[in-house]
């Protein structure tokens, strides 16, 4: 059953011009508040010399947005994947495809760079983006599945197929066609895989791009010489309905096209180059013909490509297109050649409905739930009550109707175990149960919390900061003892100078000390620990043993005697120890990391070479190659052990 939500609309087509190394004076960009954006080629006449229509100069093309040579990835997917993921989250089928002659930069857009984070394409972009609203979304629940088709030569294969580099292309299964009684195109031996989260995801794009067909070429060191379809299928339904909305994302990468005498391609290069050509050439047929008004029969089923998006060109999804455009001299026919189409394709009018429908298992799962729940409230109306008791299974299968009663975020969720008492009351006792468990554990959390604050304020690196505290309260305080202590021993020198000054003589007086005079014994007031005689001075002068001592030695002294010294400075030598460690440790890292990556230029430099070999005739020992490639791939499972 579908809904009557429909959106019309015509394919958004968009062009992005690749960077060249210098400005080509080509091409200029037309811009205005009121009208869509305008792509200007202008050709001199010695350039278009054999060109048709009359040998114009100048080509103005429209688009929905024209992205520059500066543009960035993130613009890119803001301005034309966001849109159609949102509405793939909603249940409309959408689809995005880049079409462009070779190495204009269509891999780039739609998958992105592989050497910087920031290169990362539409693909890995719209699936982050999905997850993040999945992951936001408590209403509804999704599914995720994910497949990876590639059309080489107009024969289908499997990329997330395992077996890619066991068998070789040349054995895989290939991707058939059928098609059911109601026209619905249905794709064999292609295998749907679940994704439930975006590393899941994102792995499944590197295994299909690890196994796509790539040679060079004299337009691009790294041609994808195949047509790829990256396809999201998701599924959302809300927990308590049965009806179920469906949506496909298409993410299309196309190969592109190549002019045979122009690039004098040859070999297996000229072959894959005739079939890519052909292939577009029977797209350019399907968009003329839904072009034209009073077009019947669409020939879709030319090709493998216009069979698999039947409903892109012309039928249930959103559609974009990206035109990229390689605007260096040498290419400004195949730019002017890409804008034409785009603009053909632009004419294409899409009708896309929400796919909604009601799901037969869903239905009848909560039509039996519907009846249970009827017969427990009839007898609990009729006064109908167990006397048996609950079997342990009963019991088990309620602990955990509980525990997911109670690990529910949904604040309207509902424990429901029908209208038996026994069955309510066992519920309430194991809630009980739970809540005296979860104060239990709280109050051990508690008390662990307690224990563990304690043995913080315990460690060394705490006392000491305590004992620095303490030294420096103790500093004030000798500072304050030596500013007093300064104090005295100016006034005994005053008071000795006065004796000397009258001419006071020494005497001995049964007051008085032996042997001292007036002057000495003034200062008997002091005790006598902090009386110290100094061979500078002509009389006694009041200090202390541990006060002459330089602030340094102090400390010195009482680091020494402390008793969590010896755990200090074993805890310093353990720690400098560790540091030397790791940084040994990050080292060896270091150097087994340029290993690998070593190692792994060797594996895709012998691969390389036994392609060429194959392109050129030669036949090598395939046993040989296997083992030295062998060898490097267990030497680097090696090196990451390390």
């Amino acid at each position: 059953m579908e809904t009557n939500s429909m959106v019309k609309q015509t394919i958004q087509i968009f062009a992005r011009i690749r960077p060249t190394k210098k400005p080509t004076g080509f091409h200029s960009i037309e811009e205005s508040e009121n009208e869509d954006p305008k792509l200007e080629f202008m050709v001199p006449h010695d350039l278009a010399d054999g060109f048709v229509n009359n040998k114009r100069e100048i080509y103005k093309f429209t688009f929905q947005k024209v992205f520059n040579q500066k543009t960035k990835q993130e613009e890119i997917f803001e301005a034309i994947a966001r849109s159609v993921a949102d509405s793939a989250l909603s249940g409309y089928n959408g689809t995005i495809f880049a079409y462009g002659q070779t190495g204009s930069g269509k891999t780039f857009t739609i998958t992105g760079g592989v050497e910087k984070y920031i290169d990362r394409g539409i693909i890995p972009r719209t699936l982050s983006y999905l997850f993040e609203q999945i992951n936001k979304e408590t209403s509804q629940v999704f599914t995720m599945h994910i497949s990876y088709l590639e059309i080489y030569n107009e024969n289908g294969y499997d990329l997330l197929d395992p077996r890619h580099e066991v068998l070789g292309l040349e054995n895989m299964p290939k991707v058939a066609l059928m098609e059911d009684m109601e026209q619905n195109i249905h794709l064999k031996n292609l295998s749907l895989h679940q994704a439930s989260n975006e590393e899941e995801a994102l792995n499944l794009l590197f295994l299909g791009d690890t196994n796509r067909m790539v040679a060079e070429t004299p337009m691009n060191q790294a041609s994808t010489r195949s047509h790829c379809i990256f396809t999201v299928n998701l599924a959302s339904h809300e927990p308590s309905s049965s009806t179920i909305r469906h949506s496909k994302l298409h993410l299309v990468d196309l190969a592109g096209s190549e002019r045979v005498g122009k690039m004098g391609l040859g070999g297996q290069l000229l072959t894959e180059a005739k079939y890519i050509n052909l292939s577009l050439h029977f797209l350019e047929q399907v968009i003329t013909a839904l072009s034209e008004k009073k077009r019947i029969h669409i020939p879709y089923r030319n090709s493998m490509m216009t069979s698999v998006l039947r409903d892109s060109l012309g039928g249930n999804c959103m559609t974009s297109m990206i035109a990229n455009l390689s605007v260096e001299k040498s290419n400004i026919d195949e730019s002017i050649s890409t804008c034409r189409f785009a603009q053909r394709v632009a004419l294409i009018k899409n009708e896309a409905v929400m796919n909604e429908a009601i799901e037969p298992k869903l239905e009848i799962k909560l039509l039996k739930r519907e009846v249970q729940q009827l017969k427990d409230e009839l007898k609990l109306v009729t006064g109908e009550q167990h006397v048996d008791s609950l079997s342990q299974e009963d019991k088990d299968r309620l602990w955990k109707s509980v525990q997911t009663f109670i690990e529910d975020t949904d604040v309207e969720a509902i424990l429901d175990v029908g209208a038996d008492m026994r069955k309510i009351n066992h519920c309430f006792l194991l809630l009980k149960q739970y809540n005296l468990e979860g104060k239990k554990v709280q109050a051990e959390q508690q008390k662990n919390m307690d224990e563990k604050q304690i043995v913080e304020d315990n460690t060394p690196p705490t006392k000491l900061r305590k004992l620095e505290e303490l030294l420096k309260q103790r500093d004030k305080e000798i500072s304050m003892l030596v500013l007093m202590l300064k104090k005295e021993k100016l006034k005994v020198q005053q008071a000795f100078g006065h004796v000397e000054a009258l001419g006071i003589p020494s005497y001995r007086d049964d007051s008085v000390e032996s042997g001292k005079t007036l002057a000495e014994n003034a200062v008997t007031c002091l005790p006598p620990e902090n009386v110290k005689f100094h061979s500078e001075t002509c009389g006694p002068r009041p200090s202390s043993a541990v006060l002459s001592m330089d602030y340094k030695e102090a400390f010195e002294s009482f680091r020494k005697d402390c008793e969590e010294n010896a755990a200090i400075e074993e805890t310093k030598h353990v720690l400098k120890q560790r540091y030397a460690d790791a940084k040994t440790l990050g080292r060896r890292v270091n150097e087994s990391k340029t290993k690998i990556n070593e190692m792994k230029v060797k594996i895709e430099q012998w691969r390389m070479q036994r392609v060429l070999q194959g392109l050129s005739g030669e036949t090598g020992d395939s046993g040989q190659e296997d083992v030295v490639e062998e060898k490097l791939r267990v030497q680097i499972e090696e090196e990451k052990r390390k």
